[in-house]
């Protein structure tokens, strides 16, 4: 047997002595009321509505435009959290929250603060063709090719899936917005730069659109914890192709928050 093959009967670390129903040790609450008592931040809430913005163009656009101010009762240790109104709603961001452990820290402290949805935008790469980038993806499933989901959810599925509620309840207002908002899967990735041409061809033969870094292990986590979370992708490249990365005007922000205005107006019509 050829040492590739034998090291496919080991099971690995990751998916080692996983107990996932049980409590963890670490919670996110400890971690902020210790933050709290250190930094001297108030114990009050964030906004209900909160984005993660992993780029950072959203959150650069809005501070440029002076439309953003600091979120007191963030006690994060590694971001910082801005807030600011659009379309008559109150909304908090996080930029450069990049990747799947990032996301996820950054989403379990969120909704411990009390977050009610969180959306993600994040910039993906064209791995099927639909037309010409930009355009944006309501991601309806990930393919789980990074960590933090497998301590969330068994590897039972190769895909970790948007709640299909949610899902429902935004789709009718993405129709009415100007940019295009498509819907499929995607592929997460930890190792962007390992994106090969072999790995590339089998997630398109899996009928796969693009490749982002955050959304499986969103799902992963909004499932395990019943959380409210929906993931879009931003289609900005063609893998690295000349003329790659250009998101439209204000690098994609004004876009991106007409997409955040849309879905936070479904879902709060739903809750009502």
């Amino acid at each position: 047997m050829h040492m590739d093959d034998r090291s496919l009967c080991v099971m690995p670390p990751i998916l080692r002595a996983k107990r996932y129903r049980a409590p963890s040790a670490f919670t996110p609450e400890s971690l902020l009321r210790e933050a709290r008592r250190q930094k001297d931040v108030p114990d009050t809430p964030v906004p209900a509505i909160c984005i993660l913005d992993p780029d950072g163009d959203i959150v650069r656009y809005l501070r440029a435009a002076d439309r953003t101010r600091p979120v007191p009762g963030w006690a994060c240790y590694h971001s910082a959290m801005d807030r600011f109104d659009h379309g008559g709603r109150e909304y908090g961001i996080v930029g450069c929250a990049v990747g799947a452990p990032y996301a996820v820290l950054v989403a379990e402290q969120l909704f411990a603060s009390g977050c009610r949805l969180l959306i993600s935008i994040t910039s993906s790469g064209q791995v099927t063709t639909l037309g010409p980038p930009p355009y944006f993806i309501l991601i309806e499933r990930a393919l789980r090719d990074e960590g933090t989901s497998y301590h969330y959810l068994s590897a039972g599925s190769d895909y970790a899936e948007a709640d299909p509620v949610l899902l429902s309840i935004v789709q009718g207002a993405l129709e009415k917005i100007t940019d295009p908002v498509e819907r499929g899967a995607t592929w997460t990735t930890d190792a962007p730069y390992r994106e090969t041409q072999q790995a590339i061809a089998a997630a398109r033969a899996e009928g796969i659109l693009a490749v982002e870094m955050e959304a499986a292990a969103l799902y992963a986590f909004a499932e395990a914890r019943r959380k409210p979370v929906l993931c879009f992708a931003h289609v900005t490249n063609q893998m690295g192709q000349s003329g790659d990365f250009e998101k439209g005007e204000a690098n994609g922000a004004t876009a991106s928050l007409a997409l955040v205005d849309a879905v936070a107006e479904a879902y709060l019509g739903a809750r009502t």
